[in-house]
């Protein structure tokens, strides 16, 4: 009994001391690697927070280099964001003779081609052979036949920011001609169905198009709506 006394007591000894140094290696353990982080990031050597601050200039060689395009780049064109002059809206008259306000429609936001497209125009319909007029004061800039509009017009205004296109024309007038100032009301040719028009529906396709003084009457212009300008205009 007294030897199984003793290996009991031998085996208890190295228990209870196998968990005493377990115990006190894991704290010196855990003790030493938060001092060596403490030392590593004190609170007043660590980096602070970023704070909102105004751009400075850049430091020499690091500014982004601008591309020749962009340098050369000319200015934005705001000439479209002006809108035509009250006073030359008041003065159009509705380009069809003998067509009243009352008669309009407002096709301007019509699709075309499948709804590839807006109408972007308004079609003014009246039999074949009825005169078309200046809607305004101008200059005969452009007649030329197309596909799609037949025998056209383009008169450009006198400050050169707007173009009246007249299309779907049977006829022009007799001795009309480029370069020729015409005056509002003064006939330009009849209503027809050339180009693209339906012979059983003869009507004016009317556009007004804001462009800019150095355009040609083929560069892409900004359509407006004429609808409203006809239709509080003076009727024929």
């Amino acid at each position: 009994m007294k030897i199984i006394d003793r290996i009991l007591t031998i085996v208890v000894t190295a228990t209870i001391t196998s968990a005493i140094w377990i115990v006190a290696g894991g704290s010196l353990i855990e003790n030493a690697t938060a001092d060596s982080q403490r030392e590593n990031t004190r609170p007043a050597e660590s980096a602070p927070s970023p704070s909102p601050t105004r751009a400075g200039p850049a430091e020499p060689g690091t500014e982004t280099p601008v591309s020749d395009e962009a340098r050369n780049a000319k200015p934005l064109n705001t000439e479209f964001a002006r809108m035509i002059e009250e006073g030359a809206a008041k003065d159009l008259i509705i380009p069809v003779l003998n067509v009243s306000s009352s008669e309009l429609s407002d096709t301007f936001t019509d699709s075309r081609g499948g709804g590839e497209r807006l109408h972007e125009a308004i079609d003014i319909m009246a039999p074949k052979g009825t005169s078309v007029i200046a809607a305004g004061p101008g200059i005969v800039e452009k007649m030329f036949e197309s596909d799609a509009g037949g025998n056209t017009l383009y008169i450009r205004s006198s400050d050169g920011r707007t173009i009246h296109y007249y299309a779907h024309l049977d006829r022009y007038a007799r001795g009309l001609k480029e370069g020729q100032q015409v005056r509002r009301g003064q006939r330009l040719g009849e209503v027809g169905s050339s180009g693209n028009a339906s012979e059983d529906a003869p009507h004016l396709h009317f556009a007004i198009l804001q462009t800019t003084q150095d355009a040609e009457w083929w560069e892409p212009a900004n359509a407006i709506n004429p609808y409203p300008l006809l239709k509080g205009s003076q009727d024929n």
